[in-house]
């Protein structure tokens, strides 16, 4: 029964109403992207999503991906002619420079895209949000050689990639790496080693798969110091680019996994597998944090896609779902029953849940726009600014949607009592699949400490300032007008909140560095949920001075939201800071034997 409308009066209302379009217009390349464009191409995308990619998403659950004895990899029934359709759309090249086949559009536009796929079918999506991230890494690092050969076919959808990281023996600990590289005389080199947990490692979308490989070049220094980036296609290409015949790599396995069962999570064996440097010698993880990076911001927007797939079908499950009797008198006398929706406890949920998306959702949108200034705007300071912005909030983006994902498919699950444990009805695989979203592209607990321990002194502590001083800036404005009391008076105590917290970092981390990862989650909690209340604080403003009739009920379900949001979860910023200001002490003192 999984149901999935794409919001894209939601996205629209973000893009002209609260951020205004002009932000990305009136940079350089995105000028033709206009208010009537972009809503085309929202409700073109929608439509494929809602009627390509929805029905196959329990077919992708239930058959999964399998690896025949030759290796080769099959996905489920109707992935591939979906993913032909996609292709022949335009849809991969939809934020791609247009020179080498793209369409040019804001990366702002490509990240609501990825969200409506998600939501209609999150194995799917990552098919193609591997290539797109790919693609940033080669337009980044890449000499013109590699780019011109690889990038057309990538950016037309006839290619796919992946980018291959871990092995058997780490993950995130990237120093311990043991794929070797080995030079040949032709300039290539012989790529050896075995990585795992390689989404969309092998499949039969495309006719050829360009994988993304960190290896260590014989005589390197040990260590990150010594890791190496080397583009390795799946077949080797001819002197016209055409894919030749296999290269020496092969999945060894597709993974049984929790969920995600549509996308073929593979064991890559490179076998001397033929591949080309990618930027500089011993530079492989600058080049590849450029996909990380990307990649992170992909898997925030998965969090919020579950999130927003699981309240819609626990929603409709809801008001159709007879059960009990309303506590203040029937709601529906000539039933035998009243429907879930009128009990508060199922309310509390949905609410927790809608509230969530709306704000994450405009949360993400506006990382976004900073993403298109950081790379597009001619002015310098703008695009440092910007850069400060992304920074500072990806880590936080992806840790705090992929948590509150997770939980909120969880809560859809509760709402759908024992149906929700049965198959049958698709809730579950909400559950299972946004389970990952936590832990791939850095677990959540290292994105906690990637904020604390990296992003806040950044730049001597610049972007944290300069945050600090446009959330004051904006409550002061506001602080004397009565219809903004709701919204102002929470979101000033968070952001207290969020003050106090960092400056407790400073106090007492230096000293004793465990503080900082004791209170870390908490801390990209507590600055996640300031972020969301801003978010909610602008769109309430922007409700209050609405004059369309047309739009008033549009509005008036924003100011409840609004109100919902900084009554019943703005003050879990204050636990946060309490929990923070605990220290590490407590957390330290049990002998290691003890546990």
């Amino acid at each position: 029964m999984q149901v999935y409308t794409a919001p894209v009066e939601e996205a629209l209302f973000l893009l002209n109403d609260l951020f205004g379009l002009d932000q990305l217009t009136n940079l350089p390349g995105y000028e033709e992207a206009s208010a009537d464009l972009i809503e085309a191409i929202l409700r073109e995308g929608a439509k494929f999503c809602e009627e390509v990619l929805l029905p196959l998403n329990v077919v992708g659950d239930v058959q999964g991906c399998t690896r025949a004895d030759d290796g080769s990899v099959s996905t489920p029934d109707g992935f591939k002619e979906a993913y032909q359709q996609y292709a022949q759309g335009g849809w991969m090249g939809l934020a791609a420079d247009p020179d080498l086949g793209g369409q040019g559009m804001p990366a702002t536009l490509s990240i609501l895209m990825n969200e409506f796929m998600g939501s209609a079918n999150l194995s799917f999506s990552m098919y193609p949000g591997l290539t797109q991230g790919a693609y940033a890494a080669l337009m980044v690092h890449a000499n013109d050689e590699i780019k011109q050969i690889y990038l057309p076919k990538m950016v037309s959808g006839e290619w796919t990639g992946t980018m291959n990281l871990t092995e058997p023996h780490c993950g995130t600990d990237l120093g311990q790496l043991r794929t070797r590289a080995v030079p040949q005389e032709d300039g290539s080199y012989k790529i050896s080693g075995t990585k795992i947990f390689i989404s969309a490692g092998d499949h039969d979308l495309t006719e050829n798969i360009i994988h993304l490989v960190l290896a260590r070049i014989e005589g390197a220094p040990e260590g990150t110091k010594g890791i190496s980036l080397f583009v390795v296609p799946k077949n080797i290409l001819d002197d016209n680019g055409a894919p030749s015949g296999p290269n020496s790599l092969e999945c060894g396995k597709v993974e049984e996994k929790m969920g995600i069962h549509g996308n073929s999570t593979c064991v890559m064996n490179f076998d001397g597998a033929t591949g080309w440097l990618v930027g500089e010698e011993n530079q492989g993880l600058k080049a590849m944090f450029v996909m990380m990076n990307e990649a992170r911001l992909g898997v925030a927007v998965q969090g919020l896609t579950q999130s927003e797939a699981a309240y819609q079908t626990a929603r409709a499950y809801a008001l159709e779902r007879l059960q009990g009797r309303s506590l203040t008198g029937a709601k529906n006398p000539d039933g035998p029953a009243d429907p879930l929706i009128v009990h508060p406890d199922v309310r509390r949920m949905l609410l927790t849940m809608r509230s969530f998306n709306e704000a994450a959702r405009a949360f993400a949108v506006y990382t976004a726009i900073q993403s298109d200034i950081a790379h597009k705007s001619e002015d310098e300071k703008a695009r440092a600014a910007a850069g400060d912005r992304l920074a500072l909030f990806t880590p936080v983006l992806k840790g705090v949607l992929t948590d509150c994902g997770f939980d909120n498919a969880v809560m859809a699950q509760q709402i759908f009592g024992g149906h929700g444990f049965i198959e049958e009805t698709g809730v579950s695989q909400y559950v299972r699949d946004a389970r990952i979203t936590m832990i791939y592209e850095g677990a959540n607990g290292i994105q906690a400490l990637d904020l604390v321990g990296r992003k806040l002194m950044a730049n001597g502590g610049r972007g944290i300032m300069t945050l600090f001083k446009e959330l004051g800036g904006y409550i002061e404005e506001r602080a004397g007008r009565e219809d903004m009391a709701d919204f102002i008076l929470p979101l000033k105590r968070g952001a207290e909140d969020l003050q106090k917290a960092t400056m407790w970092f400073g106090e007492n981390a230096l000293a004793n560095p465990d503080h900082a990862g004791a209170g870390s989650v908490d801390y990209m909690h507590l600055f996640g949920h300031v972020m969301l209340g801003y978010m909610w604080a602008q769109m309430a403003e922007k409700a209050l001075a609405n004059e369309d009739d047309s739009r008033a009920q549009f509005f008036e379900t924003k100011l409840a939201l609004a109100r919902f949001f900084m009554l019943h979860i703005m003050p879990q910023t204050t636990m946060r800071l309490k929990r923070i200001q605990a220290g590490a002490d407590s957390l330290m003192a049990l002998p290691a034997e003890a546990f």
